[in-house]
């Protein structure tokens, strides 16, 4: 039967370390559309009726596409599995958002919003602005911040607990990020916040993703950040976004060994499985381009090898 196909490829790929949750859940509810018309077999006419069913562009091709590799793994094992075509609705239109690039003065300005919350004798003013403050000077995730627990701070740095890939990660810190999140965990002990995760909402669970999302929203448009509610302007992921750049600014004149060591580190650091994953991160910055056109002269002039 197809659930019990189905069942077998998810196994397979959460022993290889995928948590698989999104395309479990499609695949399950594929299995049951198609056996519900006594099928055994992977068939397209039916692969695109289910996907059709989606209320978006997008996620009728995330339905075909997540099908569309399940069945040629099938195909694999049995030649009757019919494989859809990628295109059946149409190629998608990829738009890359600009990520903002933020300056230092714009994220102490953003930090300097937190830290003026009210009320001013509450814990909430320190842990948004060491929240945010972590987030640019590590380039961690947001879901990974709001992750930790206060076991994972050692003196080492921050241990971040099954990522994106499902791995665990030591993240070094800076002894000025150190010092900021003593003061906050001195804070936190005097407003005895309870709870294992570091950054704790009121009743001990670790502040929602929805509500941070909202806090830095306002703080953003306060700090002269964002427009109108409504228009378009820097998210928090764009402090990843940062982070990945200016420490790649940091190489200015370093041949090009130690840009592909540093690179190698930054993905490191940053939790990715690819250098290629890294590289979406970064975005043309004068500094940059500066350093870009001063290897090519000098790689003209004979001066690098």
């Amino acid at each position: 039967m197809l659930s019990d196909d189905v069942a077998r490829y998810v196994a397979l790929h959460r022993s290889l370390g995928y948590r698989f949750r999104v395309q479990a859940g499609l695949l399950t509810l594929y299995a049951r559309f198609a056996e519900s018309r006594g099928e055994t077999d992977i068939r397209t006419a039916t692969t695109l009726a289910w996907a059709s069913e989606a209320p978006s562009p997008a996620q009728r091709r995330n339905r075909l596409l997540t099908l569309r590799r399940f069945a040629f793994a099938m195909q694999a094992e049995d030649p009757r599995h019919e494989v859809p075509p990628a295109d059946a609705f149409g190629r998608p239109v990829v738009e890359r958002r600009l990520p903002h690039i933020y300056t230092p003065e714009e994220v102490t300005r953003l930090l300097r919003a937190a830290a003026e919350l009210a009320p001013a004798n509450d814990l909430y003013p320190l842990l948004y602005s060491t929240l945010f403050g972590l987030l640019a000077a590590t380039g961690l995730r947001i879901s990974g911040a709001l992750a930790l627990r206060l076991e994972d701070l050692s003196a080492d740095g921050l241990l971040v607990r099954e990522t994106k890939f499902r791995k665990n990660r030591l993240v070094p810190l800076h002894e000025s990020t150190e010092r900021g999140l003593a003061r906050y965990l001195a804070a936190r002990r005097r407003h005895r916040a309870v709870g294992p995760y570091l950054f704790a909402g009121s009743e001990g669970g670790h502040l929602s993703y929805d509500t941070v999302s909202w806090t830095f929203r306002r703080l953003a448009k306060a700090a002269g950040l964002r427009g109108a509610p409504g228009t378009r302007g820097p998210c928090l992921h764009d402090l990843r976004h940062t982070f990945a750049v200016r420490s790649l600014e940091g190489c200015a004149g370093a041949d090009r060994a130690a840009v592909a060591r540093h690179m190698l580190a930054l993905s490191t650091y940053l939790g990715h499985a690819h250098v290629s994953d890294t590289q979406w991160y970064l975005q043309a910055t004068p500094a940059l381009m500066a350093q870009t056109a001063g290897a090519g002269e000098a790689h003209f002039r004979g001066e690098v090898p």
